[in-house]
């Protein structure tokens, strides 16, 4: 019989196991972590890669501070959007010419929902995800009334039905491979076979997956997709957003926001608006150089990287924790989410409790970062690029511990508007 004393034995042991035999474990110096901290909020917002403050001081002091506006041209920042976006491209399975970077994921959404739309002008549904993150699903219900379409919420598991009978009618299908409260992870080829079948786009926010996992957006079809640059590309918060369009569409591409950086020529001042070739008239307003230039540098931390080993200790650790709760956490009366399979998880273990508000404040002040999603889940963020088996011991029994003591408040006061 294990006795509760000899589990956390066993336990240490596998997690050192574990991060001595990771060869992705020198990564992690690519990474400024405070020191003390067990950081697993990086689905939120990642970390600060090393290779940032060096970038955005030469940015400012010598770029901005002595080229001034000559950097336009002298120091490459009229292309930045297109040049982050085929970094970004790179790590999601795009070949160069297919994403740019630049605005937020709300206008890059809107930007790709709306442009969707008009390439299936007489197809009057909108397929969602009604767990969607809230942006997406306020999005969808703003196109369809700007198109005078009708959204249709149907969850992943039931798409392949619901096009069977509505399939002719839908225009595109909006979805994420990755639940972000759960962690679930969807099949991104069947869905997008599913629609592909149906006549329908597929549109994907990669947002909890983009820097997590390989994606391969180009061989599976897809037609659109968006994803922010402050999660697993730890490119700052509030980085610019992407938005990735298949060659295929380019030539019939129009985009709901035709601002001047998209047009054909910019700098001639033309009256009437003349889309840029390919992937460029997408592109909207004057682009966050500071920002561009941030995620630009953060994503050198993905140099050398193979996304398959990245997945593969995505799992080891989502693996770990998952005993982890079972040892530790069940027992305090938390209860995973998040699927066992690991074909069917994403980069995070969600737990539910009904004073998960108050375990993650607790939590924190106990040098653990994770979060909540209201009312009772708690998240753990896991990047392959940072976080070792061992932070995941110490969040668990650091929990355990405070469950076990009930030191929390259930109803802890708010410090601020973000949770």
């Amino acid at each position: 019989m294990t006795t509760a004393l000899s589990a956390p034995t066993a336990l240490r042991e596998q997690a050192a196991r574990l991060d001595a035999d990771d060869p992705l474990a020198p990564l992690r110096e690519r990474f400024l972590l405070p020191p003390d901290v067990v950081y697993l909020d990086g689905n939120s917002l990642g970390p600060l890669p090393a290779a940032v403050p060096p970038v955005l001081s030469d940015v400012v002091t010598r770029q901005w501070g002595t080229g001034l506006i000559g950097s336009w041209n002298d120091g490459g920042w009229w292309e930045a959007p297109l040049r982050v976006g085929d970094a970004i491209g790179a790590l999601i399975g795009a070949a160069p010419g297919q994403t740019v970077a630049g605005d937020s994921t709300s206008v890059q959404l809107f930007t790709a929902l709306d442009a969707a739309a008009a390439l299936r002008p007489d197809r009057p549904l909108l397929v969602t995800d009604p767990g969607h993150f809230p942006t997406d699903r306020y999005l969808a219900d703003a196109v369809a009334g700007r198109r005078e379409l009708d959204v249709r919420r149907v969850p992943p598991s039931a798409l392949p039905d619901f096009l069977d009978a509505e399939g002719h009618r839908v225009a595109v299908v909006s979805y994420s491979p990755v639940d972000f409260r759960t962690g679930e992870l969807y099949d991104m080829r069947a869905l997008t076979r599913a629609a592909h079948e149906a006549g329908a786009l597929a549109l994907w926010d990669l947002c909890h997956a983009a820097g997590a996992l390989p994606l391969d957006v180009d061989a599976l079809g897809v037609d659109l997709a968006v994803g922010c640059g402050y999660k697993f590309l730890s490119g700052g918060p509030g980085a610019p957003a992407f938005l990735y369009v298949a060659h295929r569409h380019h030539a019939d591409l129009r985009t709901p926001l035709p601002g001047w950086t998209g047009h054909a020529d910019p700098f001639a001042l033309a009256r009437e608006y003349t889309p840029a070739p390919g992937i460029a008239r997408a592109r909207i307003g004057t682009p966050p150089i500071l920002s561009l230039l941030a995620l630009e540098a953060a994503l050198t931390a993905f140099d050398g990287v193979d996304l398959t080993q990245v997945r593969t200790k995505s799992l080891s650790l989502t693996d770990f924790f998952l005993r982890c709760t079972e040892e530790l956490l069940t027992p305090e009366g938390f209860t995973p989410v998040t699927p066992a399979d690991p074909a069917r998880r994403g980069s995070q273990i969600t737990l539910r409790h009904p004073h998960a508000h108050g375990l993650t404040t607790a939590l924190a002040r106990r040098g653990v970062i994770a979060d909540m999603r209201a009312p009772d889940l708690l998240r753990f963020g896991v990047n392959a690029l940072y976080t070792t088996h061992q932070d995941l011991l110490t969040a668990a029994l650091r929990l355990r511990d405070i469950a076990h003591e009930a030191a929390y408040d259930p109803t802890p006061p708010a410090t601020g508007p973000v949770t």
